[in-house]
């Protein structure tokens, strides 16, 4: 008995050892098609044929290779017709050479089997009905073989129950068979829709984040234009170059969401002084026509940084486009501060405005993807300007108290240059 059950798990482990093998492969690599998938199918159930018949352990005394029929009834299950024609060939050569069954014999039941599998293809029948006409099949040509061919004189009752034994040992490892192969593919499917879920969720982020930070450029852009004389001389050729500039920043932040998956950023020496002036005086003309003074005191000295020069200039435009947002129209004396403090390992800038603030339940959620008490608004200019400054590996703070004030300080590492 021991014998049996070890010979019933040596051939489990060559029928599903290849199968395992396809499904690991079909699950790491990417992009693989439908036909490419078939082909690796195709060798597994080849490749179980073959474990079988040169290492498979004969069960039976009598009918001692009944579970190698298995991959012939997966490779049917799996509408994998060529293949299961040619592991029938195979299965008709072994069975005469082993145990000496007819050549006719054998095609016809083979044959019968091909018939099966069309009728059950036609009448689209389940996964189980196709199992229970092969175990009927194949019983009754069992019990021909049996009563006629290995024991015509034995006892038929020893004959049926020692039949039934077979079949049932044939069902339960093919289910089994089944069972785990149709489990692998669900969970290859299912990664396969995560992964095209999750690609879908970045590349929608990504048109979010586009379509928010394309806001500001084209903002700044309509604040001069309308402020443009056409008969100032002087203004025109003040403000055409800077309409430029914004446009072309915009080119550049159209150019760099192309790839969704990730922000990159490209660090060069940059004078952190003149990148907030820089900023400042792009954003002037948008805190003039809301009547907010900015008061920031340019250094004379220079404060240079590893920077990304317009992913920066993309955080400040967003705290200073907030902060014009965030205006108290109750107060006369709206202003916006931009502090630069040096410390030994990092410098600290400070960016306060005496807005309408903040409570706590909106200051807890700033940083969050898509959350935002603008009726416009995206909820992504925070969390973007984070994502920027945690690749300078720097930090973002907010605080605020609503109806006074509104602090962002951020913190980046100062290297010596």
């Amino acid at each position: 008995m021991m014998e049996m059950f070890e010979g019933v798990f040596l051939n489990c482990i060559y029928l599903l050892f290849p199968l395992s093998v396809y499904i690991i492969a079909t699950a790491y690599i990417k992009n693989i098609d439908k036909h490419t998938k078939n082909i690796f199918l195709d060798l597994a159930l080849l490749s179980s044929i073959y474990f079988l018949f040169r290492y498979g352990y004969k069960i039976f005394s009598i009918y001692p290779m009944i579970l190698f029929n298995i991959p012939l009834l997966i490779g049917y299950l799996k509408q994998r017709k060529i293949t299961s024609v040619v592991i029938s060939i195979l299965l008709i050569i072994y069975y005469h050479h082993t145990i000496g069954i007819n050549y006719s014999l054998l095609i016809i039941e083979y044959f019968i089997y091909y018939i099966i599998y069309n009728y059950s293809s036609k009448n689209n029948l389940n996964h189980f009905q196709l199992l229970s006409n092969f175990v009927c099949i194949k019983a009754f040509i069992m019990s021909v073989e049996m009563f006629i061919i290995f024991k015509p004189d034995s006892n038929i009752i020893f004959n049926f129950v020692y039949i039934f034994c077979i079949m049932m040992l044939f069902t339960i490892i093919a289910s089994i068979c089944l069972y785990l192969l149709n489990k692998g593919e669900e969970i290859i499917d299912l990664n396969s829709t995560l992964k095209a879920l999750e690609k879908e969720k970045k590349l929608r982020m990504s048109l979010f984040k586009i379509t928010h930070e394309i806001k500001n450029p084209i903002a700044v852009c309509k604040g001069y234009l309308d402020m443009l004389d056409y008969d100032d001389t002087k203004k025109i050729k003040k403000y055409i170059p800077i309409v430029k500039d914004e446009i072309a920043r915009t080119l550049i932040l159209m150019d760099d969401f192309l790839d969704y998956t990730k922000i990159e950023i490209e660090k060069e020496e940059t004078d952190l002084y003149m990148l907030l002036e820089d900023t400042c005086d792009i954003t002037k003309p948008l805190f003039k026509s809301k009547h907010i003074n900015v008061n920031f005191e340019v250094p004379d000295d220079e404060l240079y940084l590893e920077l990304d020069y317009n992913r920066m200039k993309q955080v400040f435009v967003n705290i200073f486009k907030n902060s014009i947002e965030a205006k108290d129209k109750t107060k006369d004396d709206n202003y916006l501060k931009i502090d630069v403090l040096k410390a030994p390992n990092e410098v600290i800038i400070k960016i306060k405005d005496n807005g309408i603030g903040m409570d706590k339940k909106t200051l807890d959620r700033v940083d969050e993807m898509f959350y935002t008490t603008k009726e416009k608004g995206t909820g992504l200019g925070v969390a973007l300007s984070k994502e920027i400054i945690n690749l300078h590996n720097g930090t973002i703070k907010y605080s605020s108290i609503k109806g006074k004030y509104t602090l962002v300080t951020i913190k980046l590492p100062l290297e010596v240059i």
